[in-house]
């Protein structure tokens, strides 16, 4: 049972579900030196039709720009994410995955998905549609 840190029990209890999921997948990830801050940006660089600004990125994963920074610099420093020049504009920088952090990627990716199907693997075909059909409405409610 969730600690109650809100005024409605189940509010507590879909934060719990969601904390534990995403330390469940971190512990998987972090076996093969990767965490889920790096495997967001891994995905979003991957993903993007064009490269990316960290402005961008900062935006698109809904985080500080300095949290940003450091996931970016600790990508780089491993050689998975390198900074190209904008070409039009000399203070940016577009992020680019180098062949290496699209293996990374790859692979976090793998791990992320076989994480996720074990933690959700005792829910059936009907379980998992009812659950994203309560979300949905959930979801439409706080548009």
């Amino acid at each position: 049972m969730a600690v109650q840190g809100s005024s409605d029990i189940l509010i507590d209890e879909l934060y719990e579900t969601t904390h534990r999921l995403r330390q469940f997948v971190e512990a998987r990830l972090r076996e093969k030196g990767a965490s889920v801050a790096r495997l967001r940006a891994l995905r979003m660089l991957a993903r993007a039709e064009h490269p990316l600004r960290m402005r961008d990125l900062s935006e698109m994963a809904g985080i500080a720009a300095r949290t940003a920074t450091s996931i970016i610099d600790s990508l780089e420093r491993d050689g998975l994410v390198e900074r190209v020049p904008h070409p039009h504009d000399r203070r940016a920088f577009l992020l680019h995955l180098t062949d290496e952090g699209l293996r990374c990627h790859r692979e976090a990716e793998e791990i992320d998905r076989l994480a996720l199907a074990e933690a959700t693997a005792a829910l059936d075909a009907g379980d998992r549609e009812q659950l994203r059909a309560l979300l949905a409405r959930i979801r439409e409610n706080t548009v």
